[in-house]
């Protein structure tokens, strides 16, 4: 069973909210006892639209495997702005729901304000950063998939000038950018990256504007993370015959004279992981990251012709050094702050 919260539905309702969202119950014959979990019920607070064909459509395809596969009753609220974070997330708590994900590292904050106030409720940020008693992150480490795009688009680019556009800086997209520098470097090291936060996940006109202004800068290749916005990147590309990088979900189809591959996070996945943890009583209030080691998780999805055969030896060679843990990126600090570094060899 399942139900669907649009943003407008959460604002400034109160506690009457709970008059006008309307999910209807699964039934239950069961008689629980003291050793038989309740049954679960998950929820998944969404920043954008479940048909974008990127981050939000996996995190929707997330929740919906786990009521086909852990028959588990579900419901989703899309398009949940910054304003209506805390409420949308309370109010699947005080329904009774006992885990809800919560879509995005910008919601970190308002799980760490909501958290305390249900410890009957387990929250999950996705590309979170949160942990503690009835609160964890999943992670995908973004920086091993970009690290070999970076490899890609330094071989590639003719202008040894290279672009990163995103919606916001938080730890996830942070990483991703790390990734796709030192992937440049271990080429290039005259490759420079540029990079452009737009403000907005979904903005199309402005992911085109910001496309257009890094490659008049010199960019001919862009690696970009957005929502719904991220065909708009795609196909200004192609338009102006640069490369570019899908992102989360294989996204060649839509620029296909322009996009050399995508780093595909099968979230759908990983989220049904954490519920199947969940489920088994084993979930803890831990940062879980997920890698090339699991590649039916993270994986870089079709490849452009375009790409030289040794091309795609070399990088295919990187990936499993990186699943095997030949090479690894520890932490460290560089120019004072903390990031990650490569240890190891190919």
């Amino acid at each position: 069973m399942r139900g669907k919260h649009s943003r407008r539905q959460f604002l400034w309702f109160g506690t009457a909210i709970t008059s006008i969202l309307f999910l209807k119950a699964c039934e239950n014959n069961s008689s629980p006892t003291s050793d038989t979990p309740p049954k679960l019920k998950a929820a998944i607070v969404l920043p954008g639209i479940i048909t974008d064909k990127a981050w939000n459509q996996a995190g929707y395809e997330g929740i919906k495997a786990i009521e086909q596969k852990l028959a588990a009753e579900i419901a989703y609220a899309e398009q949940v702005g910054q304003a209506e974070q805390v409420e949308a997330i309370s109010d699947f708590a005080r329904r009774g729901y006992n885990l809800v994900y919560a879509h995005g590292g910008q919601f970190d904050a308002a799980i760490q304000q909501v958290a305390p106030q249900f410890p009957d409720t387990f929250f999950i940020g996705v590309n979170g950063a949160v942990e503690g008693k009835n609160m964890a992150s999943l992670r995908i480490d973004h920086l091993q998939a970009s690290y070999l795009c970076g490899i890609i688009g330094a071989s590639m680019t003719k202008s040894d000038r290279m672009a990163y556009i995103t919606a916001q800086s938080f730890q996830a997209t942070d990483e991703e950018l790390r990734g796709f520098q030192l992937g440049a470097q271990s080429v290039n090291p005259k490759v420079k990256v540029s990079v452009s936060y737009t403000g907005d996940w979904n903005d199309a006109a402005k992911a085109k504007e910001a496309t257009l202004a890094l490659i008049s800068s010199g960019a001919d290749v862009i690696f970009q993370w957005l929502d719904n916005a991220s065909p708009a990147v795609l196909q200004t590309a192609s338009e102006k015959k640069v490369f570019a990088f899908g992102n989360t979900v294989d996204q060649l189809d839509i620029a296909p004279d322009s996009v050399l591959t995508t780093p595909v996070k099968r979230l759908d996945l990983a989220i049904e992981y954490i519920a199947q943890l969940s489920v088994e009583r084993k979930l803890e209030g831990k940062i879980y990251t997920i890698g090339l080691e699991k590649p039916d998780i993270l994986y870089l999805g079709e490849m452009s012709p375009k790409i030289p055969a040794d091309l795609k030896a070399q990088v295919q060679k990187t990936e499993s050094a990186i699943a095997s843990q030949k090479l690894s990126f520890e932490p460290c600090q560089e120019a004072g702050k903390s990031t990650r570094c490569i240890k190891g060899t190919v």
